[in-house]
């Protein structure tokens, strides 16, 4: 790819099958202009969905394929923008701050990075603070004095960053993984939108909604991190199914998250669940904020924790196929994050007066077998 292209200010959301687009529009020195798209699932799927789809967006709608293109190439523009300079120990004070956060808010997710090269485990410190940094903006502590404005600003300081201008320490670590690996704006962009939607948005439709939601606030993490994972050479698997499968994982922590945080979110007023599958068991949105556990709730419960397995169990593969050293963090990731389902079901599916959690003993307990998952490199099966 050449360096010219240009990357939007702002991203908007448009419907491909209605002649719409995920794109960015105004243009900037040094960045990307193109469409991404979220490939769908498999859509073979067991006999127990048929009354409650788990399909994403269609294929027309969200393309990772140039995304992919892009972070695969090795002359990817953002190689020919300014490299920032920095002196050597501020570097080093930089990512040292981001592996304190990562390792004090991420614990078990710190501990799996221990086995990448050390420039991985920067690269992925420094992406993983940035995240952290975005989703405070709207549920952090400041989160009250949350505004339009206050995204806006965010945005063009991550165009900074992306053109070799840093505003701060944690700034530059990212700025400066940016210069080492293949990474593309656009997922980072994407983030953003999904902070905005948070900000104007508490109810869902159905399950297209909701996953657009997951895709922007957590599929996106995982485009970003497979250029720092790295695919082995040797791979013979495309390039393309290891993306859905770091963006299925995403979208199953996401669910996850949802459906462990759905007592949280109504003292909030926020209900992240799809309204016409509520409306199929029977429940209303007086239900839900009553916080009473029926067994229409459960039975409610029970599909949707299904459907969030569903995606993990798409996954599972590609996170066998990623770099050996790479491996360990994203297992620990998707077991955890199967325990908190297991969790949500101990609780007899009550997910509306208590928090599921796993413990930090299960944690701790968790991670040798999920080292020994990682050693394994499955077939990866293109469906």
């Amino acid at each position: 790819m050449s360096s010219t292209y240009s990357v939007a200010a702002k991203a908007y959301l448009r419907d491909q099958s209605n002649g719409n687009a995920v794109m960015f529009q105004k243009s900037r020195a040094c960045g990307i202009r193109a469409e991404a798209t979220v490939a769908a699932p498999n859509r073979k799927i067991a006999t127990k969905f048929t009354e409650l789809s788990v399909q994403s967006i269609p294929h027309s709608n969200l393309h990772i394929t140039e995304i992919v293109k892009r972070q695969t190439n090795r002359s990817f523009a953002y190689q020919s923008c300014r490299k920032p300079q920095f002196d050597p120990a501020f570097l080093d004070e930089a990512y040292e701050q981001c592996k304190n956060l990562c390792s004090e808010y991420a614990k078990t997710f710190y501990l799996g990075t221990l086995l990448m090269t050390k420039e991985r485990q920067k690269a992925i410190w420094a992406i993983y603070v940035w995240c952290r940094r975005t989703d405070e903006l709207v549920d952090g502590p400041n989160a009250a004095y949350m505004s339009s404005s206050v995204l806006d600003r965010w945005e063009e300081r991550l165009y900074d960053i992306f053109n070799g201008r840093p505003f701060d320490m944690l700034d530059a670590a990212l700025a400066d993984t940016v210069q080492n690996f293949p990474l593309d704006i656009k997922p980072f962009g994407d983030m953003i939108e999904g902070m905005r939607m948070d900000t104007r948005k508490t109810r869902y439709k159905n399950f297209q909604e909701i996953y657009l939601y997951c895709y922007y606030v957590a599929g996106t993490v995982g485009l970003m991190s497979v250029p720092v994972m790295g695919i082995p050479p040797e791979s013979a698997v495309p390039a393309q199914s290891i993306y859905d499968a770091a963006l299925y994982l995403g979208i199953g922590n996401q669910l996850t998250n949802i459906l462990r945080d759905v007592g949280e979110d109504t003292l909030r007023g926020r209900i992240y669940l799809p309204q016409d599958e509520l409306e199929q068991f029977g429940i209303t949105e007086e239900d839900v904020f009553s916080r009473k556990v029926t067994d229409k709730w459960r039975e409610f419960m029970k599909l949707q924790i299904t459907r969030a397995r569903f995606y993990f169990n798409q996954a599972e593969d590609g996170a066998s196929q990623l770099d050996k050293d790479s491996r360990w963090p994203v297992w620990s990731s998707l077991m955890l994050y199967r325990e908190i389902l297991d969790a949500i079901e101990d609780n007899d599916y009550d997910n509306l007066t208590k928090r599921a959690y796993v413990g930090r003993t299960k944690k701790l307990l968790m991670l040798p077998l999920a080292y020994t998952r990682s050693l394994s490199m499955s077939n990866f099966a293109v469906l």
